[in-house]
């Protein structure tokens, strides 16, 4: 199984060719990305100047949990302070004033190319800090808020920081049944997979139900549907510690519902193929065990007519 890219290939691909290539050229595009992020990529009234804005139905939600400050500290002067009319945020990027070497021009591309996976941090930041602020008061309780974010149609995600875990909840929904099926086998492999393989210890606790919200999430009178599953993963310390391991953690769970439905949708197609291939077989088999039909008007090699008895 592959895991998807944390960033956007379009704006990865525009960008290097701006920066590396040197193609500046006129762009007026709309991209569309996963859960329902929307992109305008177009340049102004000169073609070095290129802005990039993104709209995403819960970027409200993220801009209470401190994603004003994300963006800020990762984007800093490319951030406009008021975005494009109809999105959430725009960047702006001038060719002229960009940075010219190589290796920086890397980190600014990998950077824009990740302005969703960006927003998306600011409720697990702000759950890793309220984690670090309970550990260092040595607190036996952490009175932290559930942080949701609705970010798909009758989906979220769920957030909360507790004194020696953090709890991410993922509730997802499987409107076909076949889907279901799958979904469930998929989910279930990652609750046993942990329990099962030895190397898989220390990777985070998973839990999944159907339909039953977990424990955190009961006094929100959720909808009460067969079509609803939960996804738990439990945090611990070693899975948020500062560095690549925290900024890593965020962006493979950013990518989980996605990668979930993706593999889903692989493994109907797999089966689908194995399926046509194995009835392309039998009807081979059907067509050589046809009977030779009796009585037939045969010729021979100077063109007359016979009938075989």
């Amino acid at each position: 199984m592959i895991l998807l890219d944390y960033h956007n290939v379009i704006i990865k691909e525009l960008l290097e060719n701006r920066l590396k290539n040197g193609k500046v050229e006129n762009v007026d595009m709309t991209v569309a990305d996963f859960d329902g992020v929307t992109y305008h990529i177009a340049t102004s009234d000169s073609k070095t100047v290129l802005d990039i804005s993104l709209g995403w139905t819960c970027c409200s939600e993220l801009l209470g949990y401190g994603a004003a400050n994300v963006l800020k500290r990762e984007y800093g002067e490319y951030l406009l302070p008021s975005p494009e009319q109809g999105y959430d945020v725009t960047l702006r990027l001038d060719s002229d004033k960009l940075p010219t070497d190589a290796e920086a021009q890397d980190e600014l591309i990998k950077k824009v190319s990740l302005l969703k996976r960006n927003l998306l941090a600011a409720p697990f930041e702000k759950a890793f800090l309220e984690h670090e602020q309970c550990v260092k008061e040595d607190k036996t309780e952490c009175n932290s808020e559930l942080m949701a974010v609705h970010y798909r149609e009758e989906e979220a995600i769920y957030i909360k920081s507790n004194v020696d875990r953090i709890t991410v909840i993922f509730s997802t929904t499987f409107k076909d049944e076949t889907d279901k099926i799958f979904g469930k086998v998929f989910l279930q492999e990652f609750v046993d997979a942990r329990r099962r393989v030895p190397a898989l210890q220390h990777a985070p606790q998973v839990l999944y139900s159907i339909r039953e919200p977990p424990m955190e999430l009961r006094h929100l009178n959720l909808k009460d549907s067969d079509d609803i599953s939960y996804v738990t993963f439990v945090l611990f310390p070693q899975h948020f510690t500062q560095g690549d391991v925290r900024e890593d953690t965020i962006s493979r769970l950013q990518v989980f519902r996605d990668y979930l439905h993706y593999h889903i949708k692989c493994s109907k197609a797999y089966m689908h193929t194995r399926m046509r291939a194995r009835v392309r077989d039998f009807l081979k088999v059907l067509n050589r065990a046809k009977p030779e039909v009796i009585n037939a008007e045969k010729k021979t090699a100077s063109g007359r007519t016979f009938h075989r008895t």
